[in-house]
């Protein structure tokens, strides 16, 4: 096994702060009710999190004795989701709370290696969720105990830190500790130039908030103009529900935005191979930025056919489970922009270990946003790339979509079309208690008052979307 000859700097044991509780809240936001969110597989989305605060008795009361995360879903996710982290109990109360990195890699792989847990995966779906919505609940305290953003935490680490953050189980056909070492030291030169520059203009952005595939053409019309008034020299729409539909929708955008605003497009996993090249052989001469997600996450095959049979670029991330899958995504030359989420592996730790894999191969990372919260986590997960890991922000950008920024202590800030770099210390996880209150489910009183309605039902299944152009079946006669 590859070690670093490198010592982490610990506390006295006499002055360790200790996990007293792993809180759980149910969090749900009514988004579908604005059709917020909506494209070709998920028509009626509620933004929600199942939220983590870890507390300790590192200073009673105070808001750096505390670490807040969470696993991002659409509604009924958080039935499950939470009843994960709740298991994961056992890991952390009671015990040190994480402070170094070597805390935070210790941590990172007892919660991912728990053998009866991760055989539910293995290090994929909700029990690998659940491990980083705690991950990144100890990354927010350690970065508060420390008095800094997640990003200049990070990215104040050493080389041979970081390097111990990753799990390299799986990947040496790939990545070495060696190959990642030789990365992060290349960067490390320029590490203070390029915070310094970061902090003074941001980091480039694109909007889908023009795109969800419920709104009305006037709407996404008026919304994609807005954006580029703001700055925006990207935006998305979803696609993938009816083709000429989509042509129509991606006409009236290239109208309303012009020839250099770049378009791109999102089919959240629609289609099959030979349907997505044909559905982007149509498109094409819309000039789409490229095709997120046309097909299964897990088909990596799928996905280096779809780039080879049709012109545009492809992207995917927001729900690969795990490194591995990326770094065959990687290894098959399937992906023209790798798309990271806060919320989908687990954590921190195997978002660094992404975005070396990415660096390796040379493609560009722009990560998954929106929902709640995931614009707040992964700007930090961005930022520290470009401060010390690939170096650049060439051909790459974070999503951004204007919703529930309101309810967080340290929302983002986004101008001109550029994410500000945050400068509160922190993951900016941290929720308002007032709008956890509000928007717990189900006693809360924004869902205490839907629920009561005649005739509603917030929590009941939605109608299962059809296949894309898929042919009528005969009926069999069962005179």
């Amino acid at each position: 096994m590859f070690t670093l000859a490198h010592r982490f700097r610990e506390p006295p044991l006499s002055k360790r702060p200790s996990v007293t509780e792993l809180e759980v809240h149910d969090i749900r936001f009514p988004t579908s009710e604005q059709l917020d969110g909506s494209d070709a597989m998920n028509p009626d989305p509620d933004y929600s999190a199942a939220y983590v605060v870890l507390r300790t008795d590192a200073g009673e009361g105070a808001a750096a004795a505390e670490g807040h995360g969470f696993v991002f879903t659409i509604g009924r996710g958080n039935d499950v989701t939470a009843a994960a982290i709740r298991s994961l109990r056992l890991h952390v109360v009671g015990r040190p709370a994480p402070l170094t990195a070597a805390d935070l890699a210790a941590l990172h792989r007892e919660l991912t290696h728990d053998s009866q847990l991760r055989w539910l995966g293995p290090e994929k779906g909700v029990m690998h969720m659940a491990a980083g919505a705690v991950v990144n609940a100890a990354w927010d305290f350690a970065a508060r105990q420390a008095g800094k953003p997640l990003w200049q935490f990070l990215a104040e680490m050493s080389p041979e830190e970081l390097v111990e953050l990753v799990d390299f189980r799986y990947l040496s056909d790939a990545l070495t500790p060696e190959e990642a070492l030789a990365i992060l030291r290349a960067a490390e030169p320029g590490r203070a130039e390029r915070a310094a520059r970061l902090r003074e203009r941001g980091y480039p952005a694109y909007t889908t908030s023009p795109g969800w595939l419920g709104y009305s053409d006037e709407k996404m019309i008026k919304l994609a103009q807005e954006a580029v008034a703001d700055g925006f020299g990207q935006i998305k729409l979803k696609v993938g529900a009816e083709l000429d539909e989509d042509l129509r929708r991606m006409r009236l955008a290239r109208e309303a935005v012009g020839p250099d605003v770049r378009i791109a497009v999102d089919a959240n996993q629609r289609w099959d191979v030979a349907e997505a090249v044909r559905w982007m052989s149509a498109l094409a001469p819309y000039d789409p930025h490229w095709i997120e997600e046309p097909t299964s996450p897990d088909d990596i095959l799928a996905h280096a056919a779809i780039r080879a049979g049709q012109p545009v670029k492809v992207a995917t991330g927001e729900h690969v489970a795990n490194r591995v899958v990326f770094k065959q995504l990687l290894q098959a030359e399937a992906v023209d922009f790798v798309q990271i989420d806060a919320a989908r592996v687990a954590g921190v730790n195997e978002n660094l270990t992404i975005l070396l894999l990415a660096a390796k191969y040379g493609l560009p990372v722009c990560p998954h946003a929106g929902g709640v919260g995931l614009c707040e986590l992964v700007q930090h997960l961005a930022m520290f790339d470009y401060v010390a890991v690939s170096g650049s922000w060439e051909d790459r950008v974070i999503e951004y979509v204007d919703h529930l920024h309101e309810h967080f202590a340290d929302p983002v800030v986004v101008e001109s079309g550029r994410y500000r770099a945050p400068t509160a210390p922190g993951f900016s996880a941290r929720m308002y208690p007032e709008s956890i209150a509000a928007y717990r489910y189900p006693d809360g009183p924004e869902w205490r008052t839907r629920l009561a309605r005649p005739g509603t039902a917030p929590s009941a299944p939605a109608q299962p979307v059809p296949a894309p152009s898929a042919p009528a079946q005969p009926q069999e006669d069962h005179q």
